[in-house]
């Protein structure tokens, strides 16, 4: 009866002949500490400052048309949900390792360092100086962009009611005064006369006007709150 053939024990039988233990160990050892290094510089040109905004030049045929976006429809994005188009250096949660690992894939396929990193995130999500999905992208050119990745969660559907409040003074008026109206017509009738009129009315909403938009007021100025279209691109907290 003829032995089986374990291919397991053939396969190690051809790699002894042709390697050491050692020498392979040593092998994946310096590899692993070349991707190491390649991904701390990667990391730490995310966080050196880049002034102005250097150019990549990619092989335009590499690059994915849908992953390519102009300035002003980021600008766009971040003016409606209130976020921030900013330098990877004020991000201040990490970079999730997929994100590398695609930069890494596009350095060896494009032959270049890629450099001038941006991100589209809340403002929460980072280190602002003082005056729920990030977006990483890679300048191109003339205004133009590559989203390289994006990780986290979804916004929250309402993000874009509650940030158009915020895009301008007038719509910051506007939603004062519908939620002062609101506010008037809860108040129940006859609360201040047994036979409420339209003067009545009117009175109660002037007051509430008054009240709600005093709150909006202090509230904005007291924590330096501005609208989104001064700050989608602005590295200050109260800018």
């Amino acid at each position: 009866m003829l032995k089986r053939t374990n291919i397991e024990d053939k396969l190690k039988k051809s790699k002894a002949k042709a390697f050491k233990e050692n020498d392979i160990l040593d092998q994946v050892t310096a590899i692993l500490k070349e991707e190491d290094r390649k991904e701390d510089e990667i990391m730490a040109r995310m966080k050196s400052p880049q002034k102005p905004t250097p150019r990549n030049h990619f092989n335009i045929d590499l690059l994915e048309t849908d992953r390519i976006y102009h300035v002003d429809q980021i600008r766009d994005i971040c003016v409606t949900y209130r976020l921030r188009f900013l330098d990877t250096k004020y991000f201040k949660n990490e970079v999730p390792y997929e994100a590398l690992m695609k930069i890494k894939d596009m350095e060896k396929a494009h032959d270049l360092e890629m450099r001038g990193f941006k991100i589209v995130a809340p403002s929460k999500m980072f280190k602002l100086e003082n005056a729920d999905d990030p977006l990483l992208f890679a300048p191109i050119g003339n205004g133009y962009f590559y989203l390289i990745h994006k990780w986290g969660n979804d916004l929250n559907p309402f993000r874009k009611i509650w940030a158009w409040s915020f895009k301008s003074f007038e719509n910051l008026i506007l939603s004062t005064i519908l939620v002062s109206l609101l506010a008037a017509y809860l108040i129940p009738n006859g609360i201040f006369s047994k036979n409420p009129t339209g003067v009545e009315f009117l009175l109660i909403f002037f007051f509430t006007f008054k009240s709600i938009a005093s709150m909006v007021l202090y509230y904005s100025f007291a924590a330096g709150k501005n609208f989104n279209t001064a700050i989608w691109n602005s590295k200050y907290f109260n800018a």
